[in-house]
């Protein structure tokens, strides 16, 4: 899913993001189109700690996929 991320413009010295999580369609014209499906407001430093830790997830999963392919290829000799 794609995202749109902009800074919020907020009146504290605490800076905040808004997110807008977006998915691809088609409007009644037949024209491709982005839909907001939902937007979030967090402050940024919770925005990198949640991608951060989005990243690390992400990367584990790259390895168990890596294990997983060489696992495979084993067996198919």
């Amino acid at each position: 899913m794609a995202k749109k991320i902009a800074e919020k413009a907020s009146g504290a010295s605490v800076k905040k993001v808004e997110i807008k999580h977006l998915r691809a369609g088609k409007d009644d014209k037949g024209n491709d189109v982005n839909f907001v499906d939902s937007t979030e407001v967090k402050l940024v430093d919770v925005a990198i700690e949640d991608a951060e830790a989005q990243l690390v997830n992400a990367e584990a999963r790259v390895t168990e996929l890596k294990a997983d392919i060489a696992e495979y290829k084993k067996i198919k000799g």
